[in-house]
This record gives structure tokens, sequence and C-alpha cells, in this order.
């Protein structure tokens, strides 16, 4: 419909890779909340949120529609997110008791939430040696939300973290996941394709 309307106007078909990903006026709009007929961004929650929110880039609105469901909204983890974007809150690896400089590639882009299944298969590669495998069966674990299987990847977990500080993060990373299950969107943000 886009290019329709485009060669009406005597223009080519819409570029979508020549779209800039940081147009300041797209996100002034957005910050004002401005977004009625937007997908997934109309709600009069989602605007609320993301008047708190205040999104300047792509990340953030990937995390905004990652963060507005029952789960995150309910545990904390919505205020977490917000409180650190904004330095109102310290930002934490994953807790800040217990920094792991081993996760900050992992949870810097979620300022120290864990918010996407890909960082928790991550860190459980990182700080269990888990095999993707392994890490892909703890995702599915938690979704499910069963308590005898996540009882049982939990102690799997702990069992598997190296017996050092480690194990201390992974207790407070474990305790973390298990108490609330937070994990909410299935993918990450990904770089846009180039070329």
């Amino acid at each position: 419909m886009v290019d329709t309307v485009r060669a009406r106007d005597g223009v080519g078909p819409l570029d979508i890779t020549s779209i800039p990903l940081d147009d300041a006026p797209t996100f002034a709009m957005l910050k004002k909340a401005e977004t009625t007929a937007v997908f997934q961004l109309e709600s009069r929650g989602m605007k609320e949120l993301i008047k708190r929110l205040l999104p300047d880039s792509l990340e953030d609105m990937i995390a905004l529609v990652a963060l507005f469901r029952p789960g995150p909204l309910q545990s904390g983890m919505v205020d977490d997110f917000i409180n650190r974007k904004h330095g109102r809150a310290e930002l934490s690896y994953p807790h800040p008791d217990y920094q792991h400089d081993w996760l900050k590639p992992v949870l810097e882009p979620t300022y120290g939430v864990i918010l996407y299944q890909e960082q928790v298969m991550q860190i459980a590669q990182v700080l269990a040696g888990y095999s993707l495998g392994q890490a892909d069966m703890l995702r599915r674990a938690m979704g499910k939300k069963k308590p005898e299987e996540m009882a049982k990847q939990r102690a799997g977990f702990l069992e598997a973290a190296p017996p050092t500080a480690s194990r201390r993060i992974s207790l407070v990373t474990s305790s973390i996941w298990w108490r609330s299950s937070p994990v909410t969107a299935s993918t990450s943000p990904t770089p846009r394709p180039t070329g």
C-alpha cells in the first residue's frame, strides 16, 4: 500500500533499510505517547509505560514491548528497568551485592535486568558451563513454570556452577529466576542487517 501511494506521488518504492533507527522526531513523538493506531503501543497501559520509560533507542522499544506483560509488571522488573535506565538505581549484573563481570556483556543492553530468554541461556552458559542444548532446556522449563521441573533445573544449575564466588552469583541469579520467572520475550534486539 505504501509503495502504491509513493508511485502515485512519483516516488520510488520504500527502501526499509534507509529508515533511520535513531530518528529524533520519531522518538520525541513516542516519548509523548502519541501512539494511537501503532501496533502494540496504543493501549492506555502501554502509553503510561512509554511516558515512564521514555524510550530513546530501538533497543528500548523492543524492551518496552517485552516489559508490558503480566510477569514483569507484577514482579517489579519494570520499575527496576526504568530506574536503572534513568540513573535512579545502580546498574548491577545481576544484583548490587553480587556483581559479576562475566554477566555485564549479557545484561548491559537491558540495564542489568534479565529480560530475554536468550539472556537466560547465555547466563547458564557463562556461569554454569551449560551447552546450548542444556541452556535451551532451562529456558523451556522456565516457560512452562512447572514447579517440579524448575526445582530439577535449579539443582542442576547450582551443581554445575563452580565452587567459587561464581557459585554465590549463581545462587542469586537462580533465586531471581525461580522466584518470579520474569523472562518474557522470545528474542532480544538484534542488529539491523547491513549491505
